[in-house]
Order: C-alpha cells, then structure tokens, then sequence
C-alpha cells in the first residue's frame, strides 16, 4: 500500500531518515522487492543495466557491515566540519545532522534490511571524469528511485557511503565478486515512525544557477 502523496510531495520530502527508522517494525521482503521494481525503471548508460541490488537480512551480516561503518564514521566525525558563512542555511542543521549521523552509527545493525547497490564494472585510478560520470550516472538514478518508492510505501532509508573504505572485506563478507562490482553505497531499510515529513530548509535556486557563464 501507497501513501497518498502527489509526485511533488514525494520529491520534496523524501529525507535521510535516521532517527525516525522503527527498527522495531517488520518489513516484508514484498515490499523491498517492489522498491526495486520501481528503481529498475530508471534510466541506466546505453542501456545496459549493469545493476545488482544486495539485501542483507542476516544479523551477523548487518553486524560485521554496521561495525565498518562505524570505525570510518568515527574517524570521519573526528575532522574538523565544514565552516559557513553567517545566515548560511546549512549551519542552522549541522548539530542536528551531527546527532542523526551519530544515531545511526549507533543503531545501524537494528535495521530489518541493509541494501548496497551494485554497479557492474570497476573504475581503476586515472579513469577520466566521462568515465566516471557514466558508472555512477547508471545506478544513482536507480538507487534514489528506490528511496523514492520507500517514501511512497512509509518506508526510509539514508544514503550512506563510509562502509565503502572496506568495499572488499564486504564483499568477501557477501560473496559479491569484487572485481566485477562496484558497491554504490550502504542503506538501511525500515518503517518510518510517522510520515509527515517536511520540506528542507535549501538555498534557493536563485543563488545556486548560472545562465551562460559561471
């Protein structure tokens, strides 16, 4: 069952969910599986796609997952954040955006589901910015097209990537063949606890486009 949520309400509040994940809550295998129905209709480089969807259900696994997260979090969190100028609409979440990240870093082994997508093919060093805009440009409309879908379904997620430092421990972890995929990123799966989500506060457009020239 669908939320009943118009394609701009989808769009526009379809949020990296961290404290509101019900961790508590099943989620069906159905329901993930109709998720990445929706993503398969996303528009993919010449065609190819070169997808995989790896869903990791076994405790163990989303332990041993959880705790790489959690050792490149902690070093990441460890570094001086970014520093904004005065009214910079960005500052006035950052502590609460700290508090969620930290939440989940906590807690990401709870989520009934952790999702990586896998694109085929690997990038070697020197791969040009065509080249790279084309492997990433083929499975990220496809993984925010299944967020999307969570939305719609009451579900959430958070579009990690600090698992990826160990992208071959987890793949061994997974018997994903690490020389033929590329793991996109690391996502929990879960109900939302409530489903009134909000538009973010965002630079407006006007600030942020250029016509012409930069």
């Amino acid at each position: 069952m669908t939320l009943d949520l118009t394609a701009h309400e989808v769009l526009t509040t379809t949020r990296s969910v961290r404290k509101r994940l019900d961790f508590d809550r099943p989620v069906d295998r159905s329901v993930v599986l109709e998720c990445i129905d929706v993503a398969l209709q996303a528009p993919t480089g010449s065609n190819q796609q070169g997808w995989q969807w790896m869903v990791i259900e076994d405790p163990e696994k989303k332990k041993a997952l959880a705790e790489m997260y959690a050792t490149n979090f902690a070093a990441y969190a460890a570094q001086p954040g970014r520093e904004y100028s005065e009214g910079d609409v960005r500052a006035e979440s950052r502590d609460a955006v700290v508090s969620s990240a930290q939440y989940l870093a906590d807690n990401f082994h709870k989520a009934p589901y952790l999702m990586i997508p896998l694109i085929e093919g690997r990038m070697g060093e020197g791969v040009p910015a065509f080249g790279q805009a084309s492997v990433w440009g083929s499975i990220l409309p496809a993984v925010w097209s299944f967020m999307l879908a969570l939305r719609a379904r009451g579900l959430g997620s958070a579009w990690t990537t600090l698992h990826l430092p160990n992208e071959k421990e987890a793949a061994e972890l997974l018997g994903i063949p690490y020389d033929q995929y590329t793991q996109a990123g690391l996502f929990p799966i879960a109900y939302t606890k409530g489903t009134d989500f909000k538009l973010a506060k965002r630079i407006p457009a006007s600030e942020l486009t250029h016509w012409d020239t930069f």
